[in-house]
């Protein structure tokens, strides 16, 4: 073991095939720009203005955030193959990287509540989805993010780095850094897989309960109160599969020891862009309101556009 003196820096050693920097650059710009558009249309349309788009709005942002952590990084190293990192700079990506993947789930549960309670309890929906209440559960699913991994984060950082410096990942994820210290990590691993599975089981859990009150309250309706409910959940569904499934999938990969460490990676830079690309995708095809939304802007746009050119036209003249 090198024990030269405290790490001062680490060296992403990810993936070295630079083949892939077109698809990352391609990802992250539908991520932004599918997501930004999401939050411009709840932002601008008046007829968006519900507790659930407001929450739609909360969730892109936090994908923005959680993609923006990451990937930026990855493409910074594939261009200019500089791989370094600081220990603080790495630090602080694992922190916001893990609590905005915590907060995103957190978001999931609260939309899970916000369908319940237009399900299950339709006349009182405007007195219980009031704007404190959605305020509130926007700060909670915050807070449930950035404090739910803070002791892992924390006490990676108190562990003593002397060398070797090089995490075999394309950003600081924390069981690839922790590895590192030169000391016991075992406490560490307990504490962070802990946290991980409390954030992925406890919203798991509570979104899981409000869909079987929702299953059951569906249950008692006509055929076309069922498919009109159906409909204003099934987006949320897909999501909540994906992301669960994904997440499913990488901690299979992190415990099976013979699993490839490339396609380890991969598996991790996957989970981390795959729901923030296709939320945007699910949410755009299978909910008319934002569609019709997205027709008002384009047409906004569009004689605001006109105008502009005929105001030049008339000033040429």
């Amino acid at each position: 073991m090198n024990t030269s003196g405290p790490v001062e820096y680490f060296i992403l050693d990810g993936l070295k095939d630079k083949s892939m920097l077109p698809i990352f650059f391609t990802v992250y710009v539908f991520v932004l720009s599918g997501n930004s558009l999401i939050i411009y249309l709840v932002r601008t349309d008046p007829k968006l203005n519900t507790p659930m788009y407001f929450f739609l709005h909360n969730l892109s942002f936090s994908d923005i955030v959680y993609t923006s952590v990451t990937i930026p990084n990855i493409l910074s190293v594939f261009l200019t193959e500089v791989k370094t990192i600081s220990k603080t700079g790495c630090f602080v990506q694992m922190y916001f990287f893990l609590s905005a993947s915590v907060t995103g789930r957190a978001l999931l549960t609260v939309m899970a509540y916000d369908r319940y309670v237009a399900i299950c309890n339709p006349l009182r929906y405007t007195t219980i989805m009031t704007k404190q209440v959605c305020l509130l559960l926007i700060f909670a699913s915050w807070c449930f993010g950035a404090v739910t991994v803070l002791p892992s984060a924390i006490w990676a950082t108190q562990l003593p780095y002397c060398g070797p410096k090089i995490v075999k990942h394309m950003f600081c994820d924390h069981s690839s850094v922790v590895i590192l210290a030169c000391a016991d990590t075992s406490k560490n691993s307990i504490v962070g897989l802990s946290a991980a599975l409390f954030a992925i089981i406890s919203t798991f859990l509570l979104i899981l309960t409000s869909y079987i009150c929702i299953g059951k309250a569906i249950s008692r309706m006509g055929t076309v109160e069922q498919l009109k409910a159906l409909g204003t959940c099934v987006s949320h569904l897909i999501v909540v599969c994906i992301s669960y499934v994904s997440a499913l999938c990488v901690y299979i990969s992190y415990r099976v020891a013979k699993f490839d460490p490339d396609d380890r990676i991969i598996i991790a830079v996957m989970y981390s862009v795959i729901t923030p690309l296709l939320n945007p995708i699910i949410y755009s095809l299978r909910n008319k309101e934002l569609q019709d939304a997205l027709k008002r802007a384009f047409s906004r746009f569009t004689v605001a556009s006109k105008t502009t050119r005929k105001t030049v036209s008339t000033i040429s003249l």
